[in-house]
């Protein structure tokens, strides 16, 4: 367990602090985005730790909090490359990994339909699905701007524009993948993740929280998976064109 108090604080601000400092001397993007992202994360994390119980007690609020986290995440993804209006495909590309495996381990009864156990897993595929499609999303569309040539010759050989799109940016859209399966496969050689920790300090025996986290880590593949083929259809589709923020 973290111990509140001042060290918490100190440790925080200093963690945060110099990350911002290597960000702005290695000139690896906007340094004010750390403090900006520890700010939020401290004040959202905040505001859940205050309304989780009412969540977890509460049927209806369990599934306003889904959507919540759903809503965030399409919102997120789109601004990461396309715009506002981009974040109805995103949620089309995110929704389309998530919904099937979640539903189906609710069917099935290895996730218990209760608020404590779907509120997790659902924020773990969701977060899953949004990191894919981001990153499938920015690769497909840089991919097809910096090889912009190689398209136009597609063309003229006579591929249609969505088989053209789908040669130049099908592999590196690819590679959003290569998180997870690095996770997957170095699950309890390199790190314990939070599922596996959490089950265990619930109660479970070592055999379930192994059993639980081997289920989140083959239910990410696939989530990630579909939402990466979605979302390099709708850039194939012409739905989403425009590069958006860093």
């Amino acid at each position: 367990m973290i111990q509140l108090g001042p060290s918490l604080a100190v440790v925080l601000f200093v963690f945060a602090a110099a990350t911002a400092a290597l960000v702005w001397l290695g000139r690896l993007g906007a340094w004010h985005s750390i403090a900006t992202a520890a700010v939020r994360a401290t004040v959202q994390l905040g505001a859940v730790s205050l309304l989780i119980t009412a969540v977890l007690h509460s049927g209806w609020l369990t599934a306003a909090f889904v959507l919540m986290m759903f809503t965030v995440a399409s919102i997120t993804s789109a601004r990461r490359f396309g715009t506002w209006s981009d974040a109805v495909w995103t949620a089309a590309a995110i929704a389309a990994g998530v919904a099937p495996p979640l539903a189906a381990l609710i069917l099935s009864g290895l996730v218990p339909a209760s608020p404590v156990a779907i509120v997790p897993i659902a924020g773990i595929l969701i977060g899953g699905a949004m990191t894919a499609t981001t990153l499938a999303g920015r690769r497909a569309l840089d991919e097809l701007k910096t090889r912009h040539g190689e398209y136009e010759a597609a063309l003229a050989l006579g591929l249609l524009p969505r088989d053209a799109t789908l040669l130049i940016c099908r592999p590196s859209a690819g590679q959003a993948l290569v998180p997870a399966l690095d996770q997957t496969r170095t699950v309890g050689l390199v790190t314990l993740p939070g599922a596996f920790v959490g089950v265990l300090l619930g109660g479970a025996s070592p055999m379930q929280a192994g059993a639980t986290q081997l289920v989140v880590l083959v239910s990410l593949l696939l989530v990630e998976a579909v939402a990466v083929l979605v979302i390099v259809e709708l850039i194939a589709g012409q739905r989403v064109q425009s590069a958006g923020s860093s």
